[in-house]
Parts: structure tokens; C-alpha cells; sequence
């Protein structure tokens, strides 16, 4: 296992668990962009479930890779739909956090292929 994909594998972990905290705790400045992105409110503790799911999971990884790549590639998907709701709410300024958020995971994935 090389130092770099154990490092970017638990940076990725550690921001997917603060984005899931924001979520859970209802950050101020979180509900109100999700909330005009047209996500109810209602949903926030269970998107930040997910995040939090996906967290653990790449950390769980480390030992059984297929566990990290499940949940490498639900980040990646969890993301990709972020973006996708951004756009469709017309917020173009704010596609960027869900893209800076989706690339450690994705750099996590690289690695774990690079190194098999």
C-alpha cells in the first residue's frame, strides 16, 4: 500500500465527513445553498448520512479494498449528482465544492488502481 494512496484516501475521508457534519448539523450556509438549489430541507440528514457512509467506507478500504472502492465510486456518484443539481438550479458559481470535494476520492480511486 503506497503512502500516497493512504494519505489521499483519508484527506478524501476527512472532508466527505465534514461535508457530511455540515450536513447533519445543518450548517446555516449549507441549508440555505441546498434549500435554494431546491433540495428539501428534509433531506439533509440523509445526504449527509451518505457522505458519512462514504467516509467510513474509504477508510474501511484500507484494509478491504473493495470496500473502498464501493465507496469511492458512491462518493463519486454522490458528487456527480451535486453537480448536476447545481447546474439545474442555475447556481454556476458554485459547481466548483462539489468538484473539490469529488477530487480526493477520485485521486483515492487512481492510486488504488495504480497500485494493483
Amino acid at each position: 500500500m503506497s503512502t500516497a494512496y493512504v494519505v489521499v484516501t483519508v484527506l478524501a475521508a476527512a472532508m466527505a465527513a465534514v461535508s457530511a457534519g455540515t450536513f447533519i448539523f445543518r450548517a446555516p450556509a449549507v441549508v440555505r445553498s441546498i434549500t435554494a438549489y431546491g433540495v428539501p430541507e428534509a433531506w439533509l440528514p440523509w445526504l449527509g448520512a451518505a457522505k458519512a457512509a462514504g467516509a467510513v467506507g474509504l477508510l474501511v478500504g484500507l484494509a478491504v479494498p473493495a470496500i473502498g472502492v464501493a465507496a469511492g465510486v458512491g462518493l463519486v456518484l454522490y458528487f456527480a449528482g451535486a453537480v448536476a443539481t447545481v447546474v439545474r438550479a442555475r447556481a454556476y458559481a458554485h459547481v466548483l465544492m462539489p468538484l473539490l470535494y469529488a477530487a480526493p476520492v477520485i485521486a483515492s480511486l487512481v492510486l488504488l488502481r495504480a497500485k494493483s
